[in-house]
């Protein structure tokens, strides 16, 4: 598996509302500029995470967006499946896939099913208020 950085972007700009919104709006100009992506880049991200109600938007001078829940309820799991779409390490355990005709008797199966839950539950044990503090730490020479 590899995170595209569609969802590298994706998480790095949902932590830049949670670092900087107190509530208000957030440019997008802002965030391209803090997170040193292109604004077009943020744009279309932002766009796919508030059709996925993640977000909200605001136009106007006092706009940007901001978060719709708490920091704590995000999953980077839930962030990475909107923007990468499935985390499946096999076609086969794809549920947008045709069904593989060897899973009655493939023996690797539980093995690619193991990986899979693996990901999935650590990737859904972060928080993105729980990534900002990390990298809050390594900002401040703490380390984790």
């Amino acid at each position: 598996m590899k995170i595209s950085t569609r969802g590298r972007y994706a998480l790095r700009v949902m932590i830049d509302l949670v670092d900087h919104s107190n509530g208000e709006y957030v440019p997008l100009k802002e965030i391209a500029e803090r997170q040193n992506i292109s604004l077009k880049y943020v744009e279309a991200i932002m766009t796919n995470l508030s059709k996925h109600n993640m977000v909200i938007g605001k136009h106007g001078a006092q706009g940007g967006y901001k978060l719709v829940k708490d920091p704590y309820s995000y999953t980077a799991l839930e962030i990475l499946e909107i923007t990468e779409g499935s985390l499946a390490p096999v076609g086969c355990l794809d549920c947008k896939t045709n069904e593989c005709e060897m899973n009655t008797y493939c023996k690797t199966l539980p093995m690619w099913e193991g990986l899979q839950k693996l990901v999935q539950d650590y990737f859904a044990s972060i928080s993105l208020k729980g990534l900002s503090e990390t990298s809050e730490r390594y900002i401040f020479g703490a380390g984790i």
